[in-house]
């Protein structure tokens, strides 16, 4: 029975990540057996959190997930304390939905630290903290961490300003450049892409550990505790599922994968198309997850192993985002130059033009491995510059119900769309 607490902020930027990553790796270090979640659709911080404790990382969404089915998950995470990172800011989610990092700290009964950045203020910081807490009835706040404090006097005055509200200040975090991390349009640079990411978690951790009271944060997780029974996040593909997992296909969510293998009983390997690998021939499905194939497109293109294996396959294919795109003819880079792909959808996708498609999606099935509707979610900078005559494989809305037409497409065994499926429909 994990303790559990969240690390929440007023807005993206706030240093959160960062805040996690350190907490992660000083408590590792101190010999506590910690373990991580991420709030909302994101496949680039759990790598992190995961690099810095050894363990994956989960998502919880409260907008696709029940309470039950998050409340579930995070009961069978193995730990003596997990830390929940938050999404964008607190109260930020889904237009007139449920789904931000509150929703889900009231669902689960979760205490919130709050990740202040403090650069650019002085007594102005007691009205932010305020602001925050009195906010939203329910919310437990434990208590703030400072970010980026220029001086032991900022930090005085800082702490000065806050006194009256009565809330604890666990930590004061100096500002430093050798705990910043670069930016890629889906957020965070991958975390195998960098060979100086030791460097930089061991860094956060030092500086955590030096600049917060570890044994008071210790005392504010709660015992969390569920009775939920285990419930289907998603039906397995197949029996034996071959997915691919390297630098360009590694937008695959655990809990899906972790629900195929023990609560389904189904034979999960893994293969790399970048190596010119092929699935499993025993394996009656092939998952090929989205990640970043405008980046490898061109190494893809000769790897004719792995292609010819596709296209020979008897199996159920699946492709979801950047594996939609190499089931189709070609991906146009961001030069204009098109690279050959497996051919199994008439399906042509072009970064040359970018553009945002952004937001959750409720799906409805029409045909595939499916039955009941889904939540999933959307985001990419790529174009269709062409589709040729196929089965469509959803009907989607957006979170707020706007019809957003039919999306994916399927040729027999061959199918996939742009969406990342979450889990089925509450």
């Amino acid at each position: 029975m994990a303790k559990a607490f969240v690390v929440a902020a007023p807005a993206s930027g706030s240093g959160k990540t960062m805040i996690t990553l350190g907490l992660l790796r000083a408590l590792k270090n101190r010999g506590i057996r910690v373990a991580s979640a991420k709030i909302g659709p994101d496949y680039i911080d759990p790598r992190f959190h995961e690099a810095a404790t050894g363990v994956p990382c989960i998502n919880l969404d409260p907008w696709a997930m029940s309470k039950d089915m998050a409340a579930g998950l995070l009961q069978d995470i193995d730990a003596d304390i997990v830390i929940i990172e938050g999404v964008m800011g607190l109260f930020d989610g889904p237009q007139g939905a449920k789904g931000s990092t509150a929703d889900l700290a009231v669902d689960l009964n979760l205490p919130i630290i709050l990740v202040l950045d403090a650069s650019h203020q002085a007594q102005s910081i007691a009205a932010m903290a305020q602001g925050f807490i009195n906010f939203r009835k329910g919310l437990n706040f434990a208590g703030i961490i400072l970010n980026r404090v220029a001086s032991d006097r900022h930090a005085e005055i800082l702490v000065g300003a806050l006194k009256p509200i009565g809330i604890r200040v666990f930590g004061i975090v100096r500002r430093s450049d050798s705990i910043k991390w670069p930016s890629r349009h889906l957020g965070l640079i991958q975390a195998q892409e960098n060979q100086q990411l030791e460097n930089f978690i061991e860094s956060a951790a030092s500086t955590v550990t030096r600049e917060t009271n570890l044994d008071n944060l210790l005392t504010i997780g709660s015992i969390f505790r569920s009775e939920t029974s285990n419930q289907t996040i998603l039906p397995p593909l197949g029996q034996n599922i071959a997915v691919a997992k390297d630098e360009a296909f590694s937008f695959a969510y655990p809990h899906i994968l972790q629900h195929w293998r023990i609560n389904c009983s189904r034979q999960i390997s893994v293969f790399s198309p970048l190596a010119d690998e092929t699935p499993d021939p025993e394996a009656d499905a092939i998952y090929l997850p989205g990640g970043y194939p405008e980046l490898h497109a061109g190494r893809l293109a000769q790897k004719q192993t792995f292609l010819a294996s596709l296209r020979k396959s008897n199996a159920l294919i699946y492709g979801e985002c950047g594996g939609y795109m190499v089931l189709g003819d070609a991906i146009i880079d961001a030069d204009g130059k098109a690279h050959a792909m497996a051919g199994l959808l008439p399906l042509t996708t072009s970064f040359a033009t970018r553009k945002l498609h952004l937001g959750y999606r409720q799906l409805t099935p029409l045909t595939g491995p499916w039955k009941k509707p889904l939540r999933a979610h959307e985001f990419h900078y790529s174009t269709i510059v062409s589709q040729g005559k196929a089965d469509r494989l959803f009907s989607a809305r957006d979170a707020a119900g706007n019809d957003l037409g039919a999306m994916g497409m399927k040729r027999g065994n061959i199918m996939g769309s742009y969406a990342h499926i979450i889990c089925e429909a509450p």
